[in-house]
């Protein structure tokens, strides 16, 4: 097997009646044995990338190789090679989850018995135990989820890609997809490629991230190389309490998750007197700490 798991080079896709390319000649080398984290905002081209290289979509024009091999060219190669995870799937709905995950690993190429053990495997992985015997059609939105982790893991493929793995999920359920991805890539060498928008999450597992936006890239490299960058600020996030005017300055970075809830992006020698100017004690809460990787998301993406 190659160093290089994944090689893009100047991929191009444009849907009918579309003049904007979807992506827009990107290029990208994704190592084996990497954890590659891919964020953006909705439309920014994130999952037309990612079924191009599981040869879901064809390409405009532009070259995907995996392996070494021409993704379009070699089908066979690319399904029993890499598992993809999409952000929702309707497929063996009428399968028990046992069954659903038996016949993933077997199809992959396990043998019937080591199938049985993948299936157990996956079921007390995924924390699946409760409905084992359910189809999967009448499972909660969070279940189905996990089911559909199962699935993409069955089997043990080189390359995993995985669109959105943690929506649909509590917080302690998405800790946990992280921890099993994390062990998942120290223990097999599993090349794990993701789409999310919990940045702050993500910068647990990913060694590498790239930011798209109008198809392309617009920032690339481990998260600590990147957040140089913003390395001179501060995050400061604040929950204000209902009815309480703000005086935030027009003129610092700002995101509001919810109408009360808002994140800013502060140059440190500002910190001490913005936090008396905005007198943060008629706030409900607030918590400043160094940049992280939501911050240096918001940073590339937003940015003109």
């Amino acid at each position: 097997m190659t160093d290089i798991a994944y090689e893009i080079d100047d991929l191009v896709k444009v849907y009918p009646n579309q003049t904007e390319a979807a992506t827009d000649h990107v290029s990208l080398e994704i190592r084996t044995g990497e954890v590659f984290g891919i964020l953006g905002d909705n439309g920014a081209g994130k999952t037309t990338l990612v079924r191009q290289m599981v040869n879901l979509l064809r390409s405009t024009s532009g070259e995907i190789k995996l392996f070494g091999q021409s993704v379009p060219d070699n089908p066979l190669h690319v399904s029993m090679t890499t598992a993809f995870m999409p952000q929702s799937s309707m497929a063996l709905n009428r399968l028990k989850v046992s069954e659903a995950i038996y016949f993933a690993a077997h199809l992959r190429g396990m043998s019937r018995k080591d199938a049985a053990r993948e299936r157990d495997s996956m079921i007390e992985t995924w924390k699946l135990g409760e409905v084992r015997n359910k189809a999967s059609s009448h499972l909660s939105g969070g279940q189905r989820r996990l089911l559909q982790l199962a699935l993409a893991m069955a089997g043990r493929l080189p390359v995993v890609i995985l669109d959105e793995p943690t929506n649909d999920l509590d917080p302690v359920n998405r800790n946990h997809v992280w921890d099993v991805l994390r062990k998942c890539n120290a223990e097999h060498g599993t090349t794990i490629v993701f789409i999310t928008h919990d940045a702050i999450e993500a910068e647990r597992i990913v060694h590498r991230v790239g930011i798209m936006k109008h198809g392309g890239f617009t920032a690339m490299g481990a998260p600590a190389e990147l957040k140089r960058k913003l390395q001179d600020h501060m995050r400061l996030e604040i929950w204000i309490a209902p009815g309480v005017a703000h005086d935030i300055p027009l003129d610092l970075p700002r995101h509001w998750k919810s109408p009360d809830n808002v994140v800013l992006t502060v140059p440190r020698e500002r910190v001490p007197s913005l936090l008396s100017d905005l007198r943060l004690h008629e706030s409900i809460d607030y918590k400043l700490y160094s940049a992280t990787l939501e911050d240096l998301y918001l940073h590339y993406a937003h940015s003109e």
